[in-house]
C-alpha cells in the first residue's frame, strides 16, 4: 500500500513541477514575443505617420522571426502545433506586408499575432478553469 502511495505522490508530483516549468517558459516566450511586437508595431506607426527608417523595421521584424523560430521549438513539445502555427502565419504575413510597405496590413498582422500568443498563454494557464 505505501509502495503505491509513494509512487503516486511521485507522479503528480512531477506532473506538477513538469506544468510550472512549462508555463514559466510560456509566459516568457508570450511576454518577451509581445513585447518586441507592440515595440515593432509603434515603428510601423511611426513610419506610416510621419516617414523613418524603414531598413530598422525590416530588421527588427527579422530579429523577431529569429527568436519566433528558436522558441517555437521548444514550445512544439507542449503547445498544440495549429495554434504555433497561427502564429508563425501571422509573423509571415506581417513580414511579408511589410516588404510591399502596406503598413495597415502589417499593423493587423501584429495585432493578430499578439491575440494569439496571449491565448496561447491563457489557454495553457495553470489553474482550476483549465484543470477541470
Amino acid at each position: 500500500m505505501w509502495k503505491v502511495t509513494i509512487i503516486c505522490i511521485v507522479i503528480v508530483t512531477a506532473i506538477i513541477g513538469g506544468n510550472i516549468l512549462t508555463q514559466n517558459y510560456t509566459v516568457e516566450s508570450v511576454e518577451n514575443l509581445s513585447g518586441k511586437l507592440s515595440e515593432l508595431k509603434k515603428d510601423v506607426l511611426e513610419i506610416e505617420e510621419k516617414g523613418g527608417n524603414k531598413d530598422s523595421v525590416n530588421e527588427k521584424m527579422q530579429k523577431i522571426k529569429n527568436e519566433w523560430n528558436k522558441r517555437h521549438d521548444k514550445l512544439a513539445y507542449f503547445i498544440e502545433h495549429d495554434e504555433l502555427e497561427k502564429v508563425e502565419t501571422n509573423l509571415t504575413g506581417a513580414s511579408s506586408f511589410l516588404e510591399i510597405e502596406d503598413y495597415v496590413e502589417t499593423i493587423s498582422e501584429l495585432d493578430k499575432s499578439n491575440f494569439i500568443l496571449k491565448h496561447i498563454e491563457e489557454k495553457y494557464a495553470f489553474n482550476l478553469e483549465n484543470i477541470f
